[in-house]
């Protein structure tokens, strides 16, 4: 037994959820990964995990032996990076994920470019609004935008955003004044769906929790603001979503008085002493990138 292997294809069973997914994503059969599991649980001599025709869940020991296996198999990536990148390519599979919108914009065409200098390199492209832990899911790097918890990762500052309120001029020229949060009782808004019912600002320090009316629910930024632009009523979203329709004059930034306080963006990744070759070069290459391309807040410092 290909006890390296192995222990892949068992770290891959779990990620994918199923051993018909992992197939699929391996290139394998699911009786060669059937027979993989188990010639590595007897040589271990456990159960690593219970199935049923229905779904599977890790035991104790599968946990534990899931935890050490990929660690190993990370350093074991890791050395083999080193090794290669001593003929000064870059090579290998490089895991990134990002928000989907930020992703979009800014995020995956620097990875493509970088992709092209580097013909030797793979990528795995995450773009997803959940945060996707690095370790549990093997991620080399993560962009976050927002305070980062106290934690082991090493983050890098890109830029900073933060949510704004806009209208169009069109809209403002005949609406009712937009001098409080409270205003916005009298104002149609544009929501996203993950966003509810409530808008939060704040002034003098203090949180203020402003309820409003949606006439309008989306589930994509762009089509929130684009209905924004059309003057059908006021919305709230980061300022990276909105500049140049804010550069342009297409968006009129509102209550600028009661905006949250800025969010950071970073690009966050592990093993700062053990860093691979591929995540180093990316990180490096991309950092200046991602700086000039974030736009900044009018009247503030970037």
């Amino acid at each position: 037994m290909d006890r390296l292997k192995a222990m892949a294809n068992f770290v891959r069973i779990v990620d994918s959820g199923s051993l018909s997914s992992a197939a699929e994503s391996t290139g394998q059969s699911t009786a060669s990964l059937v027979r993989s599991l188990a010639a590595l649980e007897r040589h271990l001599g456990v159960r690593l995990l219970n199935r049923t025709t229905r779904r599977m869940a890790l035991t104790d020991e599968g946990e534990a032996y899931l935890a050490w296996s990929r660690r190993m198999l990370a350093d074991v990536d890791d050395m083999e990076q080193q090794l290669q990148a001593r003929d000064g390519n870059i090579r290998g599979l490089l895991r990134l994920t990002a928000p989907v919108e930020f992703g979009q914009r800014y995020f995956a065409p620097l990875v493509y470019e970088f992709m092209k200098q580097h013909a030797e390199l793979r990528v795995e492209l995450t773009l997803s609004d959940q945060l996707m832990p690095l370790i549990d899911q093997r991620l080399d790097l993560a962009l976050r935008i927002g305070h980062l918890p106290d934690s082991s990762m090493v983050a890098r500052h890109v830029g900073a955003t933060r949510l704004l309120t806009c209208a169009s001029p069109a809209y403002l020229q005949t609406a009712p004044p937009i001098d409080t949060p409270a205003a916005l009782s009298t104002h149609p808004c544009i929501t996203l769906a993950a966003q509810g019912r409530h808008w939060y600002y704040q002034q003098n320090g203090k949180e203020l929790v402003q309820e409003v009316a949606p006439r309008l629910i989306c589930n994509q930024i762009r089509a929130a603001s684009l209905a924004c632009v059309q003057g059908l009523g006021v919305t709230r979203l980061m300022h990276y979503q909105i500049a140049d329709e804010l550069a342009d004059g297409r968006l009129v930034r509102v209550l600028k008085h009661f905006e949250p306080k800025t969010l950071p963006i970073h690009l966050i990744y592990p093993h700062a002493l053990q860093l691979s070759p591929r995540v180093a070069a990316f990180v490096e290459w991309a950092v200046p990138r991602l700086q000039e391309l974030v736009p900044g807040i009018e009247g503030e410092n970037r």
